[in-house]
């Protein structure tokens, strides 16, 4: 849903929601550019539809990305451009809270910042970043990749890092994560703001220790230990 004001990241899990995943030319959110996005829409915890397209990035892929993600320049080369591609997921998505893995400093950045250049405007979703849940609710892992998250719940990987593929194993990812969300151990040590859904994190003050929005500056909420 584009707007003129950006979404805010929630920590906590919903019901209803779009898990995406984009890949790229590389790890910059300056330089480098989408080659395919997908996304799976969730209602009453079940997949109900998918979106999935390829994208022409207009430049050569780089063979260390196509490594990862095996996607070559002849697949691409008559996939639309990615105002395309953009737009359609924009019509998919809705208002719906958008859900991925390691969105909050990867995926948002890249769509934020074309949406910024073909519409001037921003993705107003509200959306999860399972990264963030994972290390709250596991925090006995060495890896939080989303393929380590899949092998500690026995979940299939198979066809990792291909977008829709990922979607499909963060969806089953983020519905367990989920569960361990309403246990009481979980519980105790995660606070939520209530102003706007972030985690609170414990900080130290002039006058001692207290609880402090995740999401500062852009939201002050504390409250006392």
């Amino acid at each position: 849903m584009l707007g003129d004001t950006q979404g805010r990241k929630i920590d906590r899990y919903v019901p209803d929601y779009v898990v995406f995943d984009l890949e790229t030319t590389g790890v910059s959110c300056v330089t480098d550019r989408v080659i395919e996005i997908s996304a799976v829409k969730v209602q009453g915890k079940k997949i109900v539809d998918k979106f999935s397209m390829l994208v022409n990035p207009e430049m050569k892929i780089p063979f260390r990305a196509s490594q990862v993600n095996h996607i070559y320049d002849d697949m691409v080369k008559d996939a639309p451009v990615f105002e395309k591609a953009l737009a359609d997921f924009d019509a998919f998505i809705g208002d719906m809270v958008l859900v991925g893995h390691n969105i909050h400093t990867f995926d948002m950045k890249f769509i934020q910042r074309d949406a910024r250049a073909y519409w001037g405007k921003t993705f107003a979703n509200s959306y999860i970043d399972t990264l963030v849940l994972a290390r709250k609710c596991l925090p006995q892992l060495s890896g939080y990749k989303l393929t380590d998250l899949a092998a500690h719940y026995c979940i299939c990987s198979d066809g990792a890092h291909r977008a829709l593929a990922d979607c499909g194993m963060n969806q089953k990812v983020f519905e367990r994560l989920g569960e361990a969300l309403k246990s009481p151990a979980i519980r105790k040590n995660i606070k939520v703001c209530p102003r706007c859904g972030q985690m609170l994190v414990r900080r130290k003050g002039k006058f001692g220790e207290f609880w402090g929005c995740g999401g500062y500056p852009g939201c002050r909420y504390t409250e006392n230990v």
